[in-house]
């Protein structure tokens, strides 16, 4: 189990849990790993979005990488694809994004790209952790002439729109924009003034909010987590459209003309369909994650498309993308990737692709999104310890409680148990059609699997633990009134009843 890294990058509470220290071996290690087999000074990237933090943890990043010997481009505050995508353009050895997504201002994180633009494997994580605690860090010293230097480069920030004026201004130009307008919910984060300066240069008629960030504000109430003000502006305004970002700018989440949500699972297939026709989806696949709505499945077998999904995280939807050869994937929450464009997910980008679906065909957002049916969907989180969240998979009792209820919706609902990859819970996704029944069997599996798992060691009645030597090994061994049960230190998986 990795010590600092979770699903995306490691992310803390600022300036305690991610204390500059924290960072700075963060960024030493990481400039090592990322850079050990260039035979030339690297140059590495750091953006950020707009928490009050971001520009502590900054210094403490770029520190590490001048101590290193590494180069520094400040970009200030960017969304992250626009990070991934000047690495590529730039030819950037790695480049870093200081943000926290969605999550409140206090928290801040660190997320690493490769010089390709993409986020940095597993395997490299684990190599970054473990530089990090070793010794050798400091032997990692830049001195003299070799130390690095830093430079700010905020102007970058229009090459980054200027991809989106080459990619869609000559296209939007062509369609009848006259009564089309737009409201735009920056989150107060990374896309405050990005989004701006896209919409302004497309000529796409827009209401912009929450766009005045002031360090703390990020997130709060707005963005594509809350979404209530913007679905009501819409409705109020006659928008055509509503689109919410999160605080980093990697996930979009929109509206349709009447306040409805239009959620990452709905983008997909809106998107998907638009591009079969065109004839531009490869393979006719779309990858998603295991959490994204069964609808999604239902749409793919209707309209003769490949589904194929992935643990939850947008790196391993984009690792099955690269594998295999797809162009479109993404997850329910709004991060979708369009791999001829960009290797990471964009929040302005997918919503530009949207409209351009919707200008192209003449159709209102509900309109479009008539071509999936989502079912009710309800994740109810069970609080188990974190060195017990896998044993659910080994209780009995659980698995036939799951087992039958999948038995019970024949094809029209599912179970999804998955543990989290950052919290001490296990988080229960229960879909189908009648959503009262579904929220009743969600929280009833939930209790059932943290009262089978709150005390492990509890079913076996034991009422004493102490060290032991059995068959050369030591063991801890769990005394019982009748017998003794052995269990490895390393996991209680490895239980062994054996005779007293």
């Amino acid at each position: 189990m990795r010590k600092y890294f979770g699903t995306d990058g490691i992310r803390r509470i600022a300036n305690t849990e991610l204390s500059p220290g924290l960072v700075y071996r963060v960024a030493k290690a990481g400039a090592y790993a990322l850079a050990k087999h260039t035979n030339h000074t690297p140059t590495i990237l750091i953006g950020r979005d707009t928490r009050i933090s971001g520009t502590l943890i900054e210094s403490a990043m770029t520190a590490g990488f001048l101590s290193y010997g590494a180069n520094v481009k400040s970009l200030g505050v960017i969304p992250t694809p626009g990070v991934a995508y000047l690495t590529k353009k730039l030819k950037a050895d790695a480049s870093v994004v200081i943000s926290a997504s969605h999550n409140t201002y206090e928290f801040n994180g660190v997320k690493y790209f490769s010089n390709k633009g993409m986020k940095i494997p597993d395997e490299i994580e684990e190599e970054i952790e473990e530089m990090m605690d070793s010794d050798k860090l400091d032997e990692f010293t830049a001195v003299n002439d070799k130390i690095g230097t830093a430079e700010v480069r905020t102007d970058l920030l229009d090459e980054y729109v200027y991809f989106f004026r080459k990619n869609f201004e000559e296209e939007f130009e062509s369609y009848d924009t006259t009564d089309f307008v737009v409201a735009i919910d920056t989150a107060n984060g990374a896309t405050s003034v990005a989004a701006e300066k896209v919409f302004t240069a497309l000529g796409i008629k827009h209401y912009i909010m929450n766009n005045t960030p002031n360090g703390v504000n990020i997130n709060e109430n707005c963005g594509s987590t809350h979404l209530d003000m913007i679905k009501k502006y819409v409705v109020e305004n006659n928008c055509n459209l509503g689109i919410a970002y999160d605080g980093d700018g990697d996930r979009c989440l929109a509206i349709d003309e009447n306040g409805n949500e239009i959620n990452g699972d709905k983008l997909l297939a809106i998107i998907s369909n638009y591009m079969k026709k065109k004839g531009t989806l490869k393979n006719d696949t779309i990858v998603a994650t295991v959490m994204s709505n069964l609808g999604l499945r239902k749409y793919a077998e209707e309209n003769g498309l490949k589904l194929v999904q992935t643990k939850v995280g947008d790196r391993y939807v984009l690792e099955e993308m690269l594998k295999n050869g797809y162009n479109l994937g993404g997850e329910q929450s709004g991060h979708i990737i369009f791999l001829d464009y960009n290797p990471t997910g964009d929040g302005i980008l997918t919503s530009l692709m949207l409209i351009k679906v919707m200008l192209e065909g003449q159709k209102a957002a509900s309109e479009l999104c008539n071509i999936i049916k989502v079912y009710p969907q309800v994740l109810v989180n069970a609080k188990v310890s974190s060195n017990k969240k896998e044993l659910y998979k080994e209780d009995e009792e659980i698995q036939k409680e799951i087992q039958k209820l999948e038995e019970e919706f024949s094809g029209n609902g599912r179970v999804l148990i998955r543990p989290s990859g950052t919290e001490p819970l296990i988080r229960v996704m229960i879909e189908g059609e009648d959503q009262e029944y579904i929220k009743e069997k969600a929280n009833d599996l939930a209790q059932l699997i943290e009262k089978k798992l709150k005390d492990y060691l509890s079913v076996f009645g034991a009422v004493s633990i102490e060290g032991t030597k059995w068959c050369g090994k030591t063991w801890t061994s769990l005394k019982h009134a009748n017998s003794v049960s052995y269990m490895t230190e390393k996991s209680p998986r490895d239980l062994a009843k054996v005779d007293p």
